[in-house]
């Protein structure tokens, strides 16, 4: 086995392949991988390690599992995988002050489409505030 091929397993493993489906792309046998995954911390099922950076992520008994071993790395997932986000309270509402359309995430409410529509409304009294 050749350094591309740890590298590969290691890769693999932290995407959350199986022994045998890792033998069987890179073309060695299931208990070389196996053996080299319990050498190097990679064995189990691999549910333990950050989702963007794969270090192991330490849990906390009786609590909600953690799937990012910090901020840093759940900001830069999510904002990586947007698509994967489920985006149900989008609402379209219309400007207090400059009377466009905008869309307001999670606050059906909002009044202004930015903090300076807000502003010149406020505090400019200008006349094109409905």
């Amino acid at each position: 086995m050749n350094l591309t091929d740890k590298e590969k397993i290691i890769e693999l493993r932290i995407k959350g392949f199986g022994y045998k489906k890792i033998a069987s792309e890179l073309s060695i046998s299931v208990n070389t991988v196996k053996s080299y995954c319990q050498r190097n911390g990679l064995s189990g099922t691999g549910n333990d390690r950050c989702k963007n950076c794969g270090v192991l992520v330490k849990q906390n008994p009786k609590r909600k599992k953690k799937k990012f071993c910090s901020d840093k790395c759940r900001l830069t997932w999510w904002n990586s995988h947007q698509d994967k986000i489920n985006k149900r309270a989008n609402y379209t509402l219309t400007c207090n002050h400059c009377g466009k359309n905008f869309i307001s995430y999670g606050n059906k409410n909002r009044k202004y489409c930015s903090h300076s529509c807000y502003i010149s409304a406020s505090f400019c009294g200008d006349e094109n505030a409905q």
